[in-house]
C-alpha cells in the first residue's frame, strides 16, 4: 500500500504534526455512506468505459459493500494518517482486495468526490429537514385549530395595535415555515447537479457517461461546469441560509413564548417537561427550551457568516480551505434539526390562558383604527379621521375612559359625523368581522387559511 496518495512526488516523510493538522476524517467520516454510494457508481462508470472489466467491478462492489456494513455496526476505524474519508475507505478496499482498488480512482480526484458526496448528503438531510418542517407547520395548525375563539392584542412595536385571532397570530409562523419548504424545493434545483466526471477540475480524461451518474445518484442532470462544479459551495450557503431563516423564526417565536410566559403577561403556560427550575429560587419556573432554541439562532447564523467569509476570495479552482466548509455545515444542520423538534413539542404543549390574554383587550385603545376607519364612512378623508381619532383618544386617555365608554355628547363634540352606530363598530366582533378578507383575520378567513395549509402539507406528506 502506497503511504500516501500523492507521496511520489515528495522526498521527506508527512510530519505527524501535519498530519494532525490538515486531517478532516474526525467530521467528514459522516460523509462515508455517500462516499461508498458515488464510488459504486463511478465503478460502473468504469465498467461502462471498459476500463474496469466485470470481475474487477464485483471485487470492488462487494469490498465497498463490506465496509459499509462495518461502518454501519460501529467496528470500522478511521484513522488520522490517511488524512480524510476518501482515503480511508480506499485503503480499506485495498486491504480487502488488493491493486484492484486503486483503478478505482481512475480519472477522478478528491475535489469531486467531496462535493459530490457533501450534495448527496445534503438531499438527505434536505429531505429530513422537509419532513420536521411539515410536523412544526401541522402542530401549529392543531395549535390554532384548538384556540380559534381566543382574540389577543396584536403588536406592533411590542405596543398594543389591533385585536386579532390568537389562531391568526401564531399560524404566521405556519406560513413562514412553508416558505422555508418552498425555498428547500427550489434549492434542489441547484443542489441535484452531479459533479462526478468533472475530475481534478478539468473534466475527465476517460469517456465516463456522466448522465449515467448523474441518474444512478438521484441527481437531476451532470453539472455543466467542471471548474465551478469542484470549487464553488453555493448549494452549502444557500442551505446554510435557509436554515439560518428557520432559525430566526424559531427564535422570535421563542421569544414571543418567552414574553407570554411572564407574569406580566400570563398568555400561556408550557408544560413542565420542557422547563426548568432554579437552585436558589424555589418557585422559578423558566422556560430554558425556549431560551436555547433562541441562543442557538446564533450558533446558525454564525455558521453561515463562517462558510461565507470562508468562501470570500478564493480563487479558482479547489483550494484545500474548502476542507473547512463542513463544520459549520453539520453543526447548523444538527441545531437546527434539533431546534425544529423542540420547537414542535412546545407548541404541542402549549396551554393558552384564555381569560387573561382578553382581559387585556380593553387596553391600550385597540379599536381606535375602528373610531378612524367609521368616519371614513361618513365621507371624512382617511388622514384627517386619523387626526380625529387621535384627539379622541387623547381625550378619553385624560379622563380615564375606553374609547367605547365616551358618551355620544363627547364623541359629538369632536365631530357631528359620529352617531350612536359607532358604539357597534367600537367591539371585537365587528373588528373582527371587518376583516373577513384573504390574509385577514376574520374567524371564516382564518380557518380558510388553516384549512388551506392543511391540504398544503398533506399533499407533500403523502
Amino acid at each position: 500500500m502506497l503511504d500516501k496518495a500523492w507521496g511520489g512526488r515528495f522526498r521527506e516523510e508527512t510530519d505527524k504534526f501535519f498530519e494532525e493538522f490538515t486531517e478532516s476524517v474526525s467530521f467528514d467520516k459522516i460523509l462515508a455512506f455517500a462516499e461508498i454510494k458515488a464510488s459504486l457508481v463511478y465503478g460502473k462508470a468504469l465498467l461502462k468505459a471498459g476500463i474496469l472489466t466485470r470481475e474487477e467491478y464485483f471485487l470492488i462492489e462487494k469490498g465497498l459493500l463490506e465496509i459499509e456494513k462495518e461502518i454501519k455496526e460501529g467496528c470500522f476505524v478511521f484513522k488520522v494518517e490517511q488524512e480524510d474519508v476518501h482515503m480511508n475507505l480506499e485503503k480499506a478496499l485495498f486491504e480487502r482486495i488488493g491493486d484492484i482498488a486503486y483503478k478505482l480512482h481512475t480519472g477522478r480526484s478528491r475535489n469531486e468526490q467531496v462535493v459530490t458526496d457533501l450534495r448527496l448528503y445534503l438531499m438527505d438531510e434536505g429531505e429530513k429537514l422537509k419532513i420536521l418542517l411539515l410536523n412544526f407547520i401541522e402542530t401549529l395548525i392543531t395549535k390554532a385549530e384548538a384556540y380559534m375563539d381566543v382574540v389577543m392584542p396584536g403588536f406592533t412595536h411590542l405596543q398594543h395595535a389591533q385585536p386579532v385571532l390568537f389562531s391568526h397570530w401564531i399560524s404566521a409562523y405556519a406560513e413562514g415555515s412553508r416558505l422555508h419548504f418552498e425555498r428547500l424545493l427550489d434549492w434542489e434545483k441547484r443542489l441535484k447537479l452531479s459533479p462526478l466526471g468533472s475530475s481534478a477540475f478539468a473534466g475527465c480524461g476517460f469517456p465516463l457517461d456522466r448522465t449515467f451518474m448523474a441518474k444512478e445518484l438521484g441527481f437531476s442532470a451532470p453539472h455543466p461546469h467542471s471548474v465551478y462544479a469542484v470549487s464553488s459551495r453555493d448549494f452549502s450557503a444557500e442551505f446554510l441560509f435557509i436554515l439560518t431563516l428557520i432559525m430566526l423564526d424559531l427564535s422570535r417565536l421563542s421569544e414571543e413564548l418567552i414574553l407570554w410566559m411572564t407574569p406580566e403577561f400570563a398568555f400561556i403556560d408550557l408544560p413542565d417537561r420542557f422547563c426548568s427550575g432554579s437552585s436558589i429560587m424555589p418557585q422559578k419556573k423558566n422556560p430554558d427550551s425556549a431560551e436555547l432554541i433562541r441562543g442557538k439562532g446564533a450558533i446558525v447564523l454564525g455558521n453561515l457568516f463562517q462558510l461565507l467569509t470562508l468562501i470570500k476570495n478564493l480563487p479558482l479552482s479547489y483550494n484545500r480551505d474548502l476542507q473547512e466548509d463542513k463544520p459549520p455545515l453539520f453543526q447548523g444542520i444538527v441545531t437546527t434539526q434539533a431546534s425544529l423538534k423542540m420547537a414542535t413539542l412546545l407548541i404541542e404543549g402549549l396551554k393558552v390562558n384564555q381569560k387573561r390574554i382578553e382581559s387585556f383587550l380593553k387596553e391600550g385603545y385597540l379599536l381606535a383604527t375602528e373610531l378612524a376607519d367609521y368616519l371614513v364612512t361618513k365621507g371624512l378623508p382617511f388622514r384627517e379621521a386619523h387626526h380625529l381619532t387621535g384627539k379622541i383618544v387623547r381625550f378619553a386617555e385624560e379622563r380615564g375612559k375606553k374609547l367605547e365608554e365616551l358618551s355620544l355628547a363627547e364623541f359629538q363634540s369632536f365631530s357631528p359625523l359620529i352617531t350612536e352606530e359607532i358604539y357597534t363598530w367600537l367591539t371585537i366582533e365587528h373588528s373582527l368581522k371587518r376583516r373577513e378578507i384573504l390574509g385577514g383575520t376574520g374567524r371564516e378567513a382564518v380557518k380558510s387559511y388553516l384549512n388551506s395549509l392543511r391540504e398544503y402539507i398533506l399533499k407533500w406528506k403523502k
